[in-house]
């Protein structure tokens, strides 16, 4: 026989990774301001391997529209436009021989609404992820019936997952929410 309550606390993990997941994915759109996150893809070729950006040099926003990275060893500073360059960042390297300079643009009308469609499909694909979970749990507890668990219980058990289900649901629409007014300030 299933343990509801362990199966309620596994379902919400899953739900929470979910958001997560979003969270993360949406902090490395860039929305017009600079944002360090949207480096956090980035990986440079330092000593024969490829290593995250933020552990070879210094990355900062001193303005709204520019990020400043300061590499530690003056000798990886190609390596890190490099990098920069292959990455899906988009956005063209400048550097004074010290530092390397990311000037963010401002996003036209159109781009703002294709990054918006851009968020909205990754929190799509969260939501089906959090509609997978309960999904599953649901099978689990139809099956729990069958080994023994009764009916009230299973009955508890699916109103307090569909209780999961959306208060999740909600937490995703907040996070796109936030990030597409974001997007849309200009």
């Amino acid at each position: 026989m299933i343990d509801v309550k362990q199966t309620l606390n596994s379902a919400q993990e899953r739900m929470e990774m979910a958001a997560m997941f979003l969270d993360e994915q949406l902090a490395r759109i860039r929305a017009g301001r600079a944002n360090v996150a949207i480096l956090d893809g980035v990986k440079v070729d330092s000593w024969g391997s490829k290593v995250p950006l933020n552990q070879v040099a210094n990355v900062s926003v001193p303005d709204p529209r520019t990020i400043a990275i300061k590499p530690w060893d003056r000798k990886s500073i190609r390596d890190i436009e490099k990098a920069i360059m292959d990455s899906d960042v988009g956005i063209t390297p400048e550097n004074n021989g010290e530092v390397i300079r990311l000037n963010i643009p401002q996003p036209t009308e159109e781009r703002r609404k294709e990054l918006v469609k851009q968020c909205n499909k990754i929190g799509e694909k969260a939501k089906v992820e959090i509609r997978n979970v309960r999904g599953d749990i649901k099978e689990k507890l139809k099956k729990a019936i069958k080994d023994g668990l009764s009916e009230d219980n299973e009955k508890d058990a699916e109103e307090e997952l569909q209780k999961l289900h959306d208060k999740y649901i909600k937490k995703l629409d907040g996070l796109l929410e936030a990030k597409n007014k974001e997007i849309m300030t200009v």
